[in-house]
């Protein structure tokens, strides 16, 4: 009975971190969330699906756009 309690406590703490992360971020949007910064998941150089940004571009497409 401990460890579910102590389980359910550690998520309910990280769901509040993330709530709060989102809550202070300008628009509430997560930083660095486009496929194409991470080499490891984005190994063919493909364009990022949400913005259309190429891996060797530093900017999101989104951003520039709206």
């Amino acid at each position: 009975m401990k460890l579910i309690l102590l389980t359910i406590g550690l998520l309910a703490l990280s769901f509040a971190g993330i709530a709060i992360k989102i809550w202070s971020k300008k628009g509430g949007e997560f930083a660095g969330t486009c496929a194409s910064q991470s080499p490891f998941l984005n190994k063919d150089g493909e364009a990022c699906g949400m913005c259309g940004k190429l891996p060797s571009e530093q900017d999101c497409k989104k951003d520039t756009t709206a």
